[in-house]
């Protein structure tokens, strides 16, 4: 099975250096010219196609990672064929858009994040297809979702990934402030928000009762917490997640 590339940027190029730590072979990898898809292919191995005619052809699954106004148009007039999966990390473009740009194609949409290049991408995927599941298993972990109103909402999650980035930011720079080495501040404030996910993604217990099993009555984590209730954090949170969601729906 051969996988195509139409849109080498950042998010594409996360996905081909995770794909390769995942062991797909460049060789079964094929990029479209524009871009960093040149840079890429001579860097790395992968296959160059000369348009995305020729891609289209050569490959049995395609990865679309455009800007979602272009998704459409990119891929309409392409030599698309029965049995072929057109694989759409274009924000907010919904599958009918595609599927009418790309019939006979099947659609599938996938949300993967940077992290794909270190191997740990949540991806959500709507419809998961067997057809892609290599390729994000190569990447991280795949989320099937079973609606794309569900893969809508979830889409928001992509961008908790950079507000969670900031907080990350903010907590080194607290950190720094009061004293700590800049480099351990980092890590420091890095792994524990790894550490955090993990325990609430790897733990059966209900998430209420880990909170819970923190915060020590009069102690540090219950002290915080409280202040952060008090200046309206978790509410300018859901409120943020609200609006992107509404931004991905064509309503803001």
């Amino acid at each position: 099975m051969k996988l195509g590339v139409i849109g080498v940027g950042h998010l594409a190029g996360a996905v081909l250096k995770g794909l390769l730590n995942g062991g797909v072979a460049a060789g079964d990898v094929c990029l479209s010219p524009r871009g960093r898809g040149p840079e890429m292919a001579e860097r790395f191995g992968f296959g160059l196609a000369e348009d995305n005619a020729a891609l289209v052809e050569a490959c049995d699954v395609v990865l679309l990672a455009v800007r979602p106004g272009d998704a459409a148009e990119v891929v309409r007039g392409l030599p698309w064929r029965e049995g072929q999966v057109l694989m759409s990390a274009c924000a907010g473009v919904r599958i009918e858009r595609l599927a009418e740009a790309s019939a006979p194609a099947e659609v599938v949409r996938v949300m993967p994040i940077t992290a794909s290049e270190l191997g740990a991408s949540p991806t959500i995927v709507y419809p998961m297809r067997p057809e892609v599941a290599p390729y994000l298993e190569a990447i991280g972990t795949p989320i099937p979702l079973e609606s794309e109103e569900q893969f809508e909402t979830a889409t928001v999650s992509a961008a908790v990934y950079g507000w969670a980035q900031a907080m990350i930011r903010t907590g080194t720079e607290w950190g720094i402030a009061n004293g700590l080495d800049p480099a351990a501040a980092r890590q420091l404030m890095a792994r524990t928000f790894v550490a955090s996910g993990r325990i609430q993604g790897e733990q059966d217990a209900p998430m209420d009762d880990i909170l819970a099993s923190l915060c020590t009555p009069g102690g540090i984590t219950e002290a915080g917490l409280r202040h952060i209730e008090a200046e309206g954090v978790p509410e300018a949170w859901a409120g943020a997640c609200d609006l992107v969601l509404r931004k991905l729906r064509g309503q803001a």
